[in-house]
This record gives C-alpha cells, sequence and structure tokens, in this order.
C-alpha cells in the first residue's frame, strides 16, 4: 500500500507541474486514486482546493468517508453537498447507493426515510442501485416485512443484487423460512446465484427443519457452478456441515480444498470442539503449526478449551508457551480470557491467577474466568477477594458472575445466598434462567426450599422455569417425592423436564418407572434429543433390554436425517455400542464401533471392555493393537479391560506382559484395578498361592475387591487355607458384607469342615447379618416380570409354580421311570 501511495504522488506531483492538476476529470481521478489507497487526509485536500464540485466528486468524497467507517462526517458531508451547492448539484442514484448503507450502519431509520422521499420526489426510486441500496437499509433497521419486501417489489429490474440484499436481510431478522423461500424463488426466476447468495443462505439452513437436505442440494449447486473455487464458500460449507452434526462431510471438504487460509483452519478446529472431538482439535492444531499459516487469537481461543476438556496440562502449557513468544498475541485480552480458565480447569490456581493478573484490560469474561475458577476448586475466600477487586473496577456483574456467586455463597451460608439473590434482583438479572436455577438450588443446599419457591413465584413468565428449578433442586437432594410431586404438578414441561426425571429414575434403578416416562414424553409430542437417548440407553442396560435399545438406535438414524444431528454424535454411538453390549448383543456392539467415526479412546475402551466381558480376549487383543496403530495412548480404564479380557480368557503369559507393560511402556502407575485383575486372572487359573503372594508383594493396601476376588477363587479350587486368610481382612474392611461369610461358610461345608461352618454363623448372627432376597426379571411380550424370593404377589404365580413343579419332576425322574 506505501509503495502505491508513493507512486500516486509521483503521479500528483507530475500533474501539477504540467498544469493538469487543475482540471476537473484529472482532481476527479487523484480523489479516487487518493481514496481508494486510504488516504483520505489527500482526498479531502484535493476536494477543498477544487474550484468547481460536481457530483461525482462529491460522491467520491462520501465514498471515501463511508469508506473509513467515518459514518457521522459522511452524513455531514451529505448535508453540506445537499444545502451548500443550491440546485447545481442533485443527489444521484450513486449518492443514494453510498449514503444508505451510511444510515444502515448508523441505524438512522428516520434519516433513511427522509433519503427515501427525496428519492420519490427524483423519480429514481424503481432504479435498481437505489432500489437494492433501500432494501438493504430498511433490512438492518429491523424493518423487513413492511418496509423492505415492499421496496423490493418496487424494483423493476431486479439483478443478483437485489435478491441477496432481501435474503440476507429476511435472515438477518430472524426469518430463516421466508429466507429459503426467497432463495428457491429466485432459482424459479432465472437468475445464477453467486458466492454472495451462497454465503447468505448457507448459514439459514443449520438452522431450519430439513436444513441438512437444503445443505446438500445448495452444495450441490455450488459445485455445478464451479461456486466451490471461491474460498469464501468452502468456508461457508464446511460451517454448516459442522453446525449440524456432520463431521465426516466437514473433513472431506477440508480434505479437498486446494487453497485453505485461516478461516478454512480456524472453522474446522471450533467445529471439532463445539461437537466434542477434542482430540481431533489438538491434532488439527499441530497441522496448522506445520503450516505457512500462522495461529491468531481465534485460533487459540478455540484450541485452549479442548485442552481443558481433556485436562491435557501439557499441552495447553506448549500453547501458553507458543503465546508468549509471539507477544501480539499474549497482549489480545481474549487470549488472557482462555489462559485463565485453561489453567483453571487443569487446577493450577497458581498459574491461572498469573495469567490473570497479566491481562493488561480486563473485561467481564476476565473476571468471570477467574472466579469460575477459583468456585471449579472450592476456593471460596479468594473468590471473595476476586470478587471485591471486581467490584473496585466498576465492571458490573452478569448472569455467569452471579451463578458463580451462588456457588460460593451456598458454603459461605444462608446470609450471603439472601444478599445474592437480592442483588440479582435490583440488576434485573432475575428473570435470567442460569441465575433463577442457581438461587433455587443454593436455597435448596441451605434446605430453604419453600422460602426460595414463595420468592420466585413473583417472577412472571417463568412458570416452566421455576418448576424445572425446584424439580432440579429437589433431584439434587434426594428428595424423589418432592420431585415427582413437582413434575406431576407442572402444567408446562420443556425437554429439561423429562430429562432431568428420566436421568434420575436410571440413576436410582427405576428402570420401569424410565421407560414409561419415555413411552409418555413421546406420546405428548417432545422429541428426545441425545441426553433423553443416553438416560434410556443406560436404563436398557440394566435390565438387557435390547429391543428398546435398537429402536432407540433406530430413533438416532432417523432424527440424524431430520437435522437433528443424532446419527453423528459420537457419545451416542459409544453409548449405542455399550448399551448393546450389557444386553448380550456383542455382535451388534461391534457394528456399532465400526461405523463410529475417528475414534478415540473412549470408543476404544468400550470396545475392549465389551470384548472382555464377553470373554472375547483375542478379539479384545486384536482391537487394543489397532487402538496403538492409531497412536492413541492407552490409560489406566483400557489396560484394566485388556487385564480382564486375559483374566477371562486364563492368558496367564499374555497378562503378566501386559501388567509389567503398564509402567514400563506407558509410564502408568499401576492401580488398585490393575492389581485386582491380576490377581484374579492368577485365582481363576487354580494358583492361588502365586495369588496369594502377589497381593502380600504390592506396594499398596490391598482393597475388598481384591481380596474377594481371591474368597470367590477359593471356593471354586475348594481351598481353604486360603480362604480363611482371605475371608480375615475381608471380616475386618468389610464387617458388614453378608457376601463374604456366605462364601466362607460354604468352602468350610464343601470341605466337611462343619465347624468352621458353625463360627461363620455365630459371627453372622453376632452382628445380625441376614442373606437379602434373591432377585431376578425376564421380559415376556414386551412387559418385564420381577421376582424376589419369598414374594407371593405375582398376579400369575398359581400357573408359573405349576409349571414350575412340572418341570422340577421332569428333570427328577428319567422317561423309564415315570409313572
Amino acid at each position: 500500500m506505501l509503495c502505491y501511495a508513493l507512486f500516486g504522488k509521483a503521479i500528483h506531483g507530475f500533474a501539477v507541474k504540467a498544469s493538469y492538476a487543475a482540471m476537473l476529470p484529472v482532481e476527479k481521478a487523484l480523489m479516487d486514486m487518493y481514496s481508494r489507497i486510504d488516504a483520505l487526509d489527500d482526498t479531502c485536500q484535493v476536494f477543498k482546493n477544487m474550484c468547481q464540485k460536481d457530483s461525482v466528486s462529491w460522491n467520491v468524497i462520501l465514498a471515501g468517508f463511508a469508506r473509513a467507517k467515518l459514518y457521522m462526517e459522511a452524513m455531514g458531508m451529505l448535508r453540506l453537498m445537499h444545502f451548500s451547492t443550491g440546485t447545481k448539484v442533485k443527489l444521484t442514484s450513486v449518492t443514494m447507493a453510498i449514503i444508505l448503507p451510511v444510515c444502515a450502519k448508523l441505524k438512522f431509520l428516520e434519516n433513511g426515510r427522509c433519503l427515501h422521499a427525496y428519492i420519490i420526489k427524483r423519480g429514481i426510486e424503481s432504479e435498481t442501485l437505489v432500489g437494492n441500496a433501500l432494501v438493504s437499509m430498511y433490512a438492518k433497521c429491523s424493518r423487513v416485512i413492511n418496509d423492505a419486501l415492499s421496496m423490493f417489489d418496487m424494483i423493476s429490474r431486479k439483478d443478483v443484487i437485489s435478491w441477496n440484499s432481501i435474503i440476507s436481510g429476511v435472515s438477518d431478522n430472524g426469518f430463516f423460512a421466508e429466507a429459503l423461500v426467497l432463495f428457491y424463488h429466485m432459482v424459479s426466476a432465472g437468475f445464477m446465484p453467486n458466492y454472495a447468495t451462497i454465503i447468505s443462505i448457507l448459514p439459514i439452513c443449520s438452522l431450519v427443519e430439513n436444513g441438512w437436505f437444503c445443505g446438500k442440494e445448495i452444495h450441490g449447486y455450488a459445485l455445478r457452478s464451479k461456486l466451490d473455487e471461491e474460498i469464501s464458500v468452502i468456508n461457508a460449507l464446511l460451517i454448516h456441515y459442522l453446525k449440524v452434526g456432520d463431521i465426516i462431510g466437514a473433513e472431506y471438504i477440508f480434505q479437498k480444498m486446494q487453497i485453505r487460509d485461516l478461516v478454512t483452519w480456524n472453522t474446522l478446529i471450533s467445529g471439532y470442539a463445539m461437537n466434542g472431538w477434542f482430540s481431533e482439535a489438538v491434532n488439527l492444531f499441530h497441522n496448522l503449526l506445520k503450516s505457512d499459516i500462522k495461529p491468531d487469537s481465534v485460533t487459540l481461543i478455540s484450541i485452549l478449551p479442548c485442552c481443558a476438556q481433556l485436562l491435557d496440562f501439557d499441552e495447553g502449557k506448549k500453547i501458553h508457551d507458543y503465546i508468549l513468544l509471539s507477544p501480539s498475541l499474549g497482549l489480545e485480552t481474549s487470549v488472557g480470557n482462555a489462559l485463565v480458565s485453561f489453567y483453571g480447569k487443569c487446577k493450577k490456581l497458581d498459574e491461572a491467577a498469573h495469567c490473570f493478573q497479566g491481562i493488561h484490560k480486563k473485561d467481564l469474561v476476565s473476571w468471570n474466568a477467574m472466579l469460575t475458577a477459583l468456585a471449579d476448586n472450592e476456593q471460596w475466600e479468594k473468590l471473595i477477594k476476586v470478587l471485591n477487586q471486581m467490584s473496585c473496577s466498576q465492571i458490573q456483574p452478569d448472569s455467569i458472575t452471579i451463578t458463580t456467586i451462588l456457588q460460593a455463597c451456598t458454603y459461605l451460608g444462608i446470609i450471603k445466598v439472601r444478599e445474592a439473590h437480592g442483588y440479582s434482583f435490583r440488576a434485573g438479572l432475575i428473570s435470567h434462567p442460569n441465575v433463577l436455577h442457581a438461587i433455587l438450588n443454593a436455597y435448596a443446599k441451605c434446605r430453604v426450599i419453600n422460602c426460595s419457591l414463595s420468592t420466585l413465584e413473583n417472577t412472571a413468565g417463568k412458570i416452566t422455569l421455576i418448576d424445572n428449578a425446584m424439580l432440579l433442586g429437589s433431584l439434587k437432594h434426594g428428595s424423589l417425592k418432592d420431585a415427582e410431586k413437582i413434575f406431576d404438578l407442572m402444567q408446562e414441561r420443556d425437554l429439561t423436564t423429562w430429562n432431568s426425571m428420566l436421568q434420575v429414575y436410571t440413576q436410582h434403578d427405576f428402570t420401569e418407572r424410565a421407560f414409561e416416562l419415555f413411552r409418555v414424553l413421546q406420546t405428548e409430542g417432545t422429541r428426545p434429543d441425545t441426553v433423553s437417548i443416553m438416560s434410556i440407553l443406560t436404563a436398557c442396560s440394566r435390565v438387557a433390554f435390547v429391543r428398546l435399545v435398537k429402536q432407540c438406535h433406530g430413533h438416532t438414524i432417523r432424527a440424524s436425517l431430520g437435522n437433528m444431528g443424532l446419527g453423528f454424535d459420537k457419545h451416542l454411538g459409544v453409548a449405542l455400542l455399550d448399551a448393546y453390549s450389557k444386553c448380550g448383543s456383542i455382535k451388534d456392539a461391534g457394528k456399532q464401533f465400526q461405523i463410529i467415526p475417528n475414534k478415540d479412546l473412549i470408543a476404544f475402551s468400550a470396545m475392549i471392555q465389551a470384548y472382555a466381558v464377553h470373554g472375547m480376549a483375542e478379539e479384545a487383543l486384536q482391537t487394543f493393537s489397532e487402538m496403538l496403530e492409531t497412536c492413541i495412548k492407552p490409560d489406566h480404564v483400557i489396560l484394566t479391560s485388556i487385564l480382564s479380557a486375559c483374566s477371562h480368557a486364563g492368558m496367564v503369559d499374555q497378562g503378566w506382559k501386559y501388567f509389567k507393560s503398564i509402567k514400563k511402556v506407558y509410564g502408568i502407575e499401576p492401580a488398585m484395578e490393575h492389581y485386582s485383575c491380576m490377581v484374579d486372572l492368577l485365582s481363576r487359573r487354580g494358583q492361588l498361592k502365586e495369588a496369594y503372594d502377589f497381593i502380600k508383594d504390592m506396594p499398596c493396601e490391598a482393597n475388598a475387591s481384591i481380596w474377594g476376588s481371591l474368597l470367590g477363587s477359593c471356593k471354586i479350587h475348594g481351598e481353604v487355607e486360603i480362604g480363611r486368610l482371605a475371608a480375615d481382612h475381608l471380616f475386618g474392611v468389610e464387617g458388614s458384607n453378608i457376601g463374604n461369610y456366605v462364601v466362607m461358610s460354604n468352602i468350610y461345608a464343601a470341605n466337611g469342615r462343619w465347624d468352621g461352618v458353625e463360627q461363620v454363623r455365630r459371627m453372622m448372627k453376632g452382628k445380625d447379618l441376614k442373606k437379602p432376597a434373591g432377585c431376578s426379571w425376564i421380559e415376556v411380550q414386551r412387559t418385564n416380570h420381577v421376582f424376589v424370593a419369598t414374594d407371593l404377589s405375582h398376579p400369575q404365580r398359581p400357573l408359573i409354580y405349576s409349571i414350575l413343579r412340572s418341570l422340577d419332576w421332569h428333570l427328577k425322574y428319567p422317561l423309564n421311570q415315570r409313572t
């Protein structure tokens, strides 16, 4: 730009020397040149020295001010043009095309209307250039229905810009379906959408019903029209696919792109983050660093939350070091805020505080990030101190601040809760959903739910919200009966309400209630989301209800085609895998695993665990090898599953190999679960002495699970002495667990040690231990039947017992002995 400016000044100098500078065409050309290279002072100087000013020269100076975003100066220059020149200079259609967008930027609707009146008086209203400017101005001033559409209809010769103006105006005002209708009218009228049209229409597709299909159609049009060669169009397509959850489609576009700019990289990184693909986002960031493009603040504020979600402190620290090497990035407030949040999530409060102090221009987000970091780590005194500093900074709290403060107030007592409640009321934040939930939750924790309800019932228009907040408060504090009462009395229920009840029924093993609630949810016209499906899948797993799992799976496939995005949710895919496995359908679990895109640690862990539980050790080890080939580092959970697989298959040598690799190869300190698997492995193979010695050599005290595993194997192999040693430890750490006494008693009985049996029974009687009633259930004709020992309440009990007696008789007596 500097080179062009010097060259332009040289030409200007030549024109002055040659006496051409005073000629009107030369003056206008000089003004236009200076305006285009952003030399507005030089433009004004040439304009000031002009002896004769015509409409073109005025338009050039107006365009210069508009281009420099000096909108008020442009409006002042328009008045000067109109009033100081009499009738010699008219406001032309070009003038209107320049000044009407200025009115739109300033939201000067009345000025725009005055100009519209002048346009009508001049008779240029139907001109395409002027009409397009008026449509855009009215749309940006939120006058779409009455003015923008009417003005659009009045344009006699519409062009592509006319259609682009009305489509973007309608969509910007929230009329998304109408914008799509206009787009189809445009195509039907024979107009060829250009790259600006595509960029305007694609963001709408992710916001409307069946938008995924609309996006596909527009993508196809872009390919046929060669518009996909425009990088802005490709970036818009990338954003669309990410917003509808089609990560695979977005990755395909990204891989096919021959030219990528920073917007492209940032879009995919933020898209990964938005969809929970945090590891993929970090990997893509590494690829960006290898390219010729340098990350900016947008990149960093997208990638740091991914590191926080992964609790990957090392990766986040490397990014922080990169920021320190780029001082311009470190000075940006948004980057500092992201660092504070990252360190807070990783429980590194000293580093978070250091980054917070280093932010030169702290904004509300900065204070909220620091307060949230302290609240998440329960540093209440430090939180109050930072809050006092915030009040001195003259920055006003928002809803996020209040909800964070209320977390602290819950621990500081009811008085502080009331103070926060009062402030939120005075600040006008009481009607915000998150604030309302936080206040009710705080009162609930302080055991004054009735007080909170009577106070908040005065909040107009928030009945469902209050009910939901009360419902959540009751659920969080164990009052299921109160929650059910609130739920039954609610006049309106949203998806949050249904999901809350589904989750609590699932967590408390009320599976029948969960199934019934899920059925009612759908009959009342509410469409389940990912949370609903994952809750009901958990319930299905508890009772091995594979038919309902398949129905949920079918729903996710249909929902993905209906633009709900469920079919592309990786976490939901893993939940389906887990549900199939726990229902005994390992084949379906394997199929689900195969279709999960970009498998991460969680997906591999679920599949390996499924194979391990089903005794398919070879498949588990093969899947583990596939995971290692993708350079995913195993964690202690996967290694536990691998050892469990070896245990179920009796693969002692393989088990020892993997156990030794935990620390040597993967750098993980063996956990109690790993030791427990090894004890189980040795015990299953009858190597009880080796298992006992292994326990004694452990660097930490063995827990009840390990001793219980050894005791169970002693029962299988009839080993009394080692069983007695294991039982003695269990009686010490789990004195009230009747199962341990029963197993030891059975070991004594199997070996004819009746004195031992009597001793164990005396211990049980002394501690008043009673064996709980056995329980089983079965699904017959879409109904679950539950049977509990000594329970005689089943309506078909006589028929069931009759059949049982018949089966028992047939088992006891061979055919030749029956009479």
